[in-house]
C-alpha cells in the first residue's frame, strides 16, 4: 500500500489554511478544503505490490467563487503526479462547492506516477 496521504495534505496547505480529511465543523472561515482518500489498491504486484493505484477527492466550499480555489487545488495535486479525472460544481444552498477527483498510479520503488488508463 502507498501511502501518500501525508503528501497530498502538505500540498494543499500550500495554498490553504483551513485543509482537513474529515467533513467540516467549522462554517466560517472559507475556503474550506476536505480531502479524502477514496481508493488505494494494489494495481501490479509481483511477489510483492509492484504498483499502487491511488485515487483522491477533494471538496472545496466557498462563500464566494470556488474557481480560483480549483485552480489553486489543480497546480498542488498535479504536483504530486496525480491527474484530474473530475471538476464539477455541486448543489448546496447558500454556499459554493466544488467537487474534483484525482488519480494515479504509483511505483513502489521509483515513486513515478502513471496516468491510469
Amino acid at each position: 500500500m502507498k501511502n501518500v496521504k501525508d503528501q497530498v495534505y502538505a500540498g494543499l496547505t500550500e495554498k490553504f489554511d483551513n485543509v482537513s480529511d474529515e467533513y467540516p465543523d467549522e462554517w466560517v472561515r472559507y475556503p474550506i478544503i476536505q480531502y479524502t482518500e477514496e481508493d488505494n489498491k494494489v494495481h501490479e504486484h509481483s511477489d510483492k505490490e509492484d504498483k499502487a493505484y491511488v485515487r483522491y477527492r477533494v471538496d472545496i466550499w466557498n462563500n464566494r467563487s470556488t474557481s480560483q480555489n480549483a485552480l489553486d487545488v489543480d497546480k498542488e495535486m498535479s504536483k504530486l503526479g496525480l491527474v484530474r479525472t473530475l471538476c464539477k460544481d455541486a448543489n448546496m444552498p447558500g454556499v459554493k462547492h466544488k467537487v474534483m477527483r484525482y488519480e494515479g498510479i504509483i511505483d513502489m520503488y521509483s515513486e513515478e506516477v502513471y496516468w491510469p488508463n
